[in-house]
């Protein structure tokens, strides 16, 4: 006979709980496990709804970060700002993983489902404009699509009238001495961010300047996550193309050429063209 010592989770170690375990109380699996209700029989479309739904998470937690840098850079603290992009970058990488599990949808398995959710599409989702709010891709019309949802309204209006990330950003530069033009730092916040020249000045001489400046790191990490959010949107646009080619797509969107547009807009766009000055 072996003799096993017991390891840390094995049935003899672990308590008997008179209600709920303290895991369940924590996290709410049982909710979250109940909210995948698919429509049809197909086999894919227990993915398709848990990785939606798994994405929608990433979404508030990097929304949730992106505040709390927005909060730190008000503040004039750059250690709280840096670490709670460090952390948005982490969740955004994670985030960009949630593509695997449909990459390889073909039409045939996709059309085994798609009618079934008829309207809905992820251009719907209002913490992904969060974060395109707070990248400063800020909309009247996106706001206007959600009038029907009060909550979801006033929520994503908070957003579309804050300061952006990048707003943010500007702001803490010219804390600190830098010469932000002061247009760029009085614009409506509530228009979409254009790249400025004086900007890319300002960025142009951190990047000149010592290399441990930690406005150098700044740029840096600002450039990961810029990188990651394109990255996400060429993925979109990957797995659409695989999946339904050029149709519409099912918000009533032309499909593959918005996704196209989207995937070429650049996110801080000042911190990809000093590169070419540097």
């Amino acid at each position: 006979m072996i003799n096993r010592t017991p390891v840390p989770g094995d049935a003899a170690e672990l308590a008997v709980f008179a209600g709920t375990s303290p895991y369940e109380d924590y996290v709410h699996a049982s909710v979250l496990g109940s909210l995948q209700q698919p429509f049809t029989d197909a086999p894919d479309e227990m993915g398709f709804l848990v990785t939606t739904q798994v994405m929608e998470l990433w979404f508030k937690l990097i929304v949730h970060e992106w505040r709390a840098a927005c909060d730190a850079f008000a503040k004039q603290d750059l250690p709280a700002a840096l670490d709670a992009l460090e952390r948005s970058r982490r969740a955004h990488l994670s985030l960009n993983a949630s593509w695997t599990p449909l990459a390889a949808l073909t039409p045939v398995r996709f059309n085994g489902f798609r009618a079934a959710f008829g309207k809905a599409s992820g251009a719907q989702s209002v913490r992904y404009r969060m974060m395109e709010f707070l990248l400063g891709e800020k909309s009247d019309a996106i706001l206007d699509a959600h009038r029907g949802d009060p909550v979801e309204h006033a929520e994503l209006g908070e957003h579309l009238h804050a300061p952006s990330l990048w707003d943010e950003v500007l702001r803490y530069l010219h804390s600190q001495g830098h010469e932000v033009p002061q247009a760029v730092l009085r614009r409506d916040v509530t228009q979409e961010y254009e790249p400025d020249e004086g900007v890319v000045e300002v960025w142009r001489r951190i990047y000149r300047g010592p290399q441990h400046d930690p406005l150098l790191r700044l740029a840096e990490l600002l450039t990961d996550i810029a990188e990651s959010v394109e990255r996400w949107r060429t993925d979109h646009l990957l797995v659409v193309r695989r999946a339904m080619g050029a149709r519409p797509g099912s918000a009533g969107t032309s499909g593959l050429d918005w996704l196209d547009r989207r995937a070429r807009r650049r996110v801080f766009p000042e911190l990809w063209t000093v590169r070419s000055d540097v």
